[in-house]
């Protein structure tokens, strides 16, 4: 009975090429988008190298200090910052420092590059996983010394050598100080905000390396819990000590507030305005997302609802006979569902080709320097299930009509009339 009702499905859909076309392109296109927005998503906050352990990490990337006279003044947080009350908590297994890139001129076989610099500490290179392709990280020596060194990525080695071996040990030029090159790793893509860059220096060298005890700067503190499931009691500790630290200007400011945010909530928190509260704004932010993805998916379902009625106008005299010898509502509505069962699974199968190009054709532009976005099985399995749920569900109003038309009436080609 099934093979049947797969045989007629397909002979069906290949007769009617025109709605088959429009459906097909509707479910693939739908399934396509989520796919590509759930690997910009997954590239950004998944777990790959450098950042394997990002589900164990917090990041204190904001001070707000609020103006008595209203506005507010909100900045990365400074060296003297993380030493004083970063580094004292228990719960962290390591605690990191770093900055967002910063741009520098440099020069390589006659032409002008513009690096991306970012300034790091030694505990850096031991929170993040990064494969070392030449040479070794700076050590915390070289960082306390202020020595003149840095890592390099592989396209900067291949730029200025040629090659990523053999190269440590070399100098590199950046602006007008000659630095030491220590290590060479693989491109990190622009997506990992705290941990991308052409090159990485000791933070020490940085020229916002104050020597006062100003708590605004312009570094990002890393945390590091020993496990995920500690990741919470991590962040609750970091604000407690954070309802302690002193107004840095009582008679300017009459609020401060900072945060310890997995990679993802950090951003929301910005993006929401949430850094007086003390939610990080993630659950009204996934549930948005889920409300936006679930409507996403439901309006192909119901143009699927209109196409399928107005295909049962065309069909009417073909129902009627089918009925006329004998075939049960349950037979029809059977056949009906199969017909789009077919269909959202072609249309899955479409959308996971389509996603892939997509994908394939944003890693070979290199629209987003050194990404490399890949297909996520998982949500392809969450969306063609999706898309099976809204093939069944735009199926069912249908079906249910056809399997009422009153024999006689169909066969005269009328939609009307239930039985």
């Amino acid at each position: 009975m099934l093979l049947s009702y797969l045989k007629i499905a397909w002979k069906v859909l290949l007769r009617r090429k025109f709605f088959t076309a429009i459906s097909l392109f509707g479910i693939s296109f739908t399934l396509m988008i989520l796919l590509v927005l759930v690997a910009v998503v997954d590239h950004f906050n998944g777990a790959h190298a450098p950042e394997k352990r990002i589900d164990q990490m917090a990041f204190v990337n904001s001070l707000r200090e609020r103006f008595k006279d209203g506005g507010s003044n909100n900045m990365p947080v400074s060296a003297y910052f993380i030493d004083k009350y970063v580094r004292t908590l228990k719960t962290p297994e390591l605690v990191a420092m770093t900055s967002m890139t910063n741009a520098a001129t440099s020069f390589a076989n006659g032409q002008t590059l513009t690096l991306d610099v970012r300034y790091t500490d030694a505990n850096f290179w031991r929170a993040m996983d990064f494969e070392f392709l030449d040479g070794r990280p700076f050590s915390a020596a070289e960082t306390n010394q202020r020595s003149r060194v840095c890592v390099i990525n592989q396209h900067t080695a291949r730029t200025y050598f040629g090659t990523e071996k053999g190269v440590a040990g070399r100098t590199l030029e950046i602006g007008p100080y000659t630095y030491r090159i220590t290590g060479v790793v693989p491109d990190v893509p622009v997506m990992r905000l705290y941990s991308s860059s052409d090159v990485w220096v000791p933070y020490t060298l940085s020229n916002e390396m104050f020597g006062d005890q100003r708590l605004e700067g312009a570094f990002i503190a890393i945390l590091l819990a020993p496990s995920a499931s500690q990741v919470p009691a991590m962040r609750q500790e970091f604000e407690q000590v954070a309802k302690r630290i002193p107004l840095p200007d009582p008679k300017r400011f009459d609020k401060l507030s900072i945060h310890a945010d997995p990679a993802l909530a950090s951003i929301v928190r910005q993006l929401t305005n949430s850094q007086e509260k003390d939610s990080d704004g993630m659950e009204l932010f996934l549930s948005v997302c889920a409300g936006l993805a679930l409507l996403f998916m439901l309006l192909p379902a119901l143009n699927l609802v209109n196409l399928n009625v107005t295909r049962i106008l065309e069909r009417s005299s073909e129902i009627g006979v089918r009925k006329a010898f004998g075939a049960s509502r349950r037979v029809l509505v059977g056949q009906f569902l199969v017909e789009n069962i077919v269909l959202a699974l072609l249309g899955g199968l479409l959308g996971l080709g389509l996603a892939a190009v997509v994908l394939y054709l944003l890693n070979e532009s290199q629209f987003i320097a050194y990404s490399h976005f890949g297909l996520s099985w998982s949500a392809f399995a969450a969306g063609l299930g999706l898309t099976l749920v809204f093939g069944l569900m735009s199926g069912v109003y249908p079906a249910w009509k056809m399997a009422r038309l009153n024999p006689v009436t169909a066969l005269r080609g009328s939609g009307a009339g239930p039985r």
